[in-house]
């Protein structure tokens, strides 16, 4: 398999002339259509793991009281819920009335304890794939460390075993292959952020660049 140059797909992407001209219905944002495919895109290799209880965890560190490092029998282990929602990719594509199992982020952050001067997390991933989001939009209802799409483990082009769920964002802030999540003081830009995203990546605003 070959992969684009970060870089170069910003640019592509910035290019894009076939673009809806009217919104689809008021659930989609502007500037999307709706497919009913759940397409794949990232960059570089698809992870792949044997046993998760020897070959996987996720690290808590930066701001909080204390670095944790948690296992899959962990969390696991922690309450969970199952949601409904659309998902919006920066690539122009929409997908409605996805449904994903995991545990939510605020049943999550019980298990830590951060520093007051905490605003954004970065959520780093396989293959050095790091993306950044504030602390206000994570605490929500419907954002969620994921482990099950449509009733199955993900698959591994998806994220197994785990990424983040943030469905108010454009997708790629649903970061895949999840494994730390860094709380810092003030905001920074991720990789696709450095290679030319938006630094919030808000849908509705069409944040797609910055």
């Amino acid at each position: 398999m070959s992969f684009e140059n970060p870089f170069k797909r910003v640019e592509r992407l910035k290019r894009v002339t076939n673009v809806p001209k009217e919104r689809i219905s008021e659930r989609v944002p502007p500037g999307q259509f709706v497919t009913e495919r759940f397409p794949v895109l990232h960059y570089g290799a698809t992870p792949r793991y044997g046993n998760l209880n020897e070959k996987w965890d996720l690290r808590v560190f930066g701001l909080v009281k204390e670095e944790k490092t948690f296992s899959w029998a962990d969390l696991r282990a922690m309450p969970t819920k199952t949601q409904t929602v659309d998902i919006h990719c920066v690539t122009r594509w929409s997908k409605l009335d996805t449904t994903w199992t995991g545990i939510p982020w605020r049943e999550f952050i019980k298990q830590i304890e951060i520093d007051p001067a905490a605003t954004h997390v970065m959520a780093h991933c396989e293959n050095d794939f790091t993306t950044n989001i504030a602390l206000d939009v994570l605490d929500d209802d419907d954002t969620m460390l994921a482990y099950r799409y449509d009733n199955k483990p993900l698959e591994a082009e998806h994220g197994y075993p785990m990424r983040l769920l943030v469905p108010k964002k454009y997708f790629w802030k649903s970061a895949k292959w999840l494994r730390g999540l860094e709380f810092m003081a003030g905001d920074r830009p991720g990789f696709w952020e450095r290679a030319g995203y938006h630094m919030q990546g808000d849908p509705w605003r069409e944040e797609r660049f910055g």
